[in-house]
């Protein structure tokens, strides 16, 4: 019997059962409906309880244990359905859903249910970007579950791989995967065979590329094609199309670019057919950023204006930061470097907002990458010690790259102000520290802007770029107090504490306000 003919099977004869029961045998196939990725059918299973945008579920007549499912459930599909729709709001509802079934179920002593219940709060957070807290309630059901159920221990490792994926540990995604897999190889789950799969060629693929490593680059295209194999067994289409946008994103990134827009084609056309637009959207970015690789700018920002216009909708904050990241490098490459300032800044902003540290240090690189004619070096320099600080923890290979050849930017830019470094580049990493280089420079560059000003604070500051001179002053006494005495001697004011004040005559003209730092 296929799931269709069971949601007939189950309106049609379990109507008769008591509430409770019935609530029950809702939440089962709801579930099943859930794991196959037909959400708005398992919602639809449930409409004698809940709809999607409505009121809390309807729990009259249900014992603690059916209200609890019931909770569970429409607090997972709320979540499911709001990533789909791109519904603002949607995350809250569902983690407040799956919060109280979790009480319920910690009322009950259910470890099982408990665990499961942590599982998809974590989903939650993960879609906000709130990859700490997705990261504790993980950790949190895999102790409360312990050896019980391997099905579920192997979907919450699963769950932790993946976030630690999106922080860019790559190293404890690849223990969590690996710790699943004989879990997974005992099941007969195709959605958790195919899940594994599909997670460990996000992996393999993010390895082999910075590396040009040909055995991960194989590696990823057999677990792509093992998790193709595995959600066609079960009708997963949503989770296919989300393969195929992989499989666009891996050649994109090798430079293949026809494979790409190939399999991006095939994404965006299952995505619209179960009208997904949020991971529409997702492959909108994939293909701006492969149309970027082209040199196809303008293709690029058609594509990527109509991402960001559907992600703003939504609640998914991390993938926002990331599409907006992909909008402010279009701009860029345009010339509108304005407006690319604007959107890195904004992406900054809510990355870091929701947590995801990894998206706001990435968003800070593209600063440096896309936009070091349009700032300072001394800002250049700011902006990479901040980038380097929130990306500290990551293991992904590209973004080591990245850090490496931001430093190089940065290093040539403030040495191209006109002041030679006053220590040659070291000839040697060891003991190197980049943020103390820098700080060298910095300090020369002032102390010659002192110099060629005759101490004077205001035009040193107007040689080095900053629009107010205070932002040199605070620069000198935090960091370089050393250099207080290459300033000109500052002249006191005159206080005249026995003779009369002169008359000064008044003008009709306002002060006019100070300019805004802004460097």
């Amino acid at each position: 019997m296929n799931l269709q003919t069971e949601v007939v099977s189950l309106r049609s004869q379990n109507r008769n059962l008591p509430r409770p029961a019935y609530a029950m045998n809702c939440a089962q196939l709801a579930r099943r409906l859930e794991k196959a990725g037909n959400y708005e059918l398992a919602a639809e299973v449930l409409s004698d309880f809940w709809w999607f945008g409505g009121p809390s579920p309807d729990l009259e007549g249900l014992d603690d244990l059916a209200s609890g499912h019931v909770l569970l459930r429409t607090g997972a599909l709320a979540g499911w359905l709001g990533s789909v729709n791109q519904a603002v709001g949607t995350q809250e509802t569902a983690k407040d859903l799956i919060t109280q079934s979790v009480e319920l179920f910690e009322s009950l002593s259910e470890p099982a249910l408990i665990a499961e219940a942590r599982g998809d709060l974590a989903l939650c957070y993960w879609r906000e970007g709130a990859y700490d807290e997705a990261r504790i309630s993980l950790v949190t059901a895999l102790d409360t579950l312990g050896n019980r159920d391997g099905d579920l221990r192997a979907t919450l490792l699963i769950r932790a791989g993946i976030v630690e994926m999106s922080t860019q540990r790559l190293n404890q995604a690849m223990r969590l995967y690996d710790e699943a897999a004989p879990l997974v190889q005992e099941s007969d789950n195709h959605a958790l065979k195919g899940s594994l799969h599909n997670e460990y060629g996000l992996l393999f693929r993010r390895l082999a590329v910075p590396e040009n490593r040909e055995d991960y680059l194989d590696r990823a295209l057999a677990e792509y094609t093992a998790a193709r194999f595995h959600y066609e067994q079960i009708g997963n289409f949503r989770m296919l199309a989300n393969v195929e946008n992989n499989l666009g994103f891996l050649f994109y990134t090798i430079g293949r670019f026809p494979d790409a827009h190939m399999h991006l084609d095939h994404a965006r056309a299952l995505f619209h057919d179960l009208n997904h637009r949020g991971s529409a959207a997702s492959v909108d970015d994939t293909r701006a950023r492969t149309f970027l690789a082209e040199g196809r700018v303008a293709d690029a920002e058609r594509v990527i204006r109509g991402s960001v216009r559907v992600l703003e909708r939504g609640d998914e904050k991390a993938l926002l930061a990331d599409a907006l990241t992909t909008h402010a490098t279009v701009k860029a490459r345009l010339g509108k470097f304005v407006r690319a300032r604007q959107l890195l800044d904004r992406a900054i902003e809510i990355a870091e907002t929701v947590g995801d540290l990894e998206g706001a240090g990435r968003a800070k690189l593209t600063i440096i990458e896309e936009l070091t004619a349009q700032t300072t070096p001394l800002e250049l320099a700011d902006t990479y010690f901040s980038a380097a600080e929130l990306l500290k923890k990551s293991q992904d290979p590209r973004t080591t790259s990245r850090l490496i050849a931001g430093a190089r930017v940065v290093i040539d830019e403030l040495k191209g102000t006109g002041r030679q470094p006053e220590a040659p580049l070291p000839t040697t990493w060891e003991s190197f520290s980049l943020r103390r280089q820098v700080r060298g420079y910095e300090k020369a560059l002032i102390e010659r802007a002192l110099r060629d000003s005759g101490g004077a604070v205001t035009k040193a500051a107007h040689l080095l770029g900053f629009r107010h001179h205070q932002s040199l002053i605070s620069l000198i006494n935090s960091r370089h107090r050393d250099l207080l005495g290459h300033r000109s001697a500052v002249r006191p004011r005159r206080s005249h504490l026995f003779s009369k004040p002169r008359k000064v005559r008044r003008t009709a003209q306002a002060a006019q306000p100070e300019e805004s730092e802004n460097s």
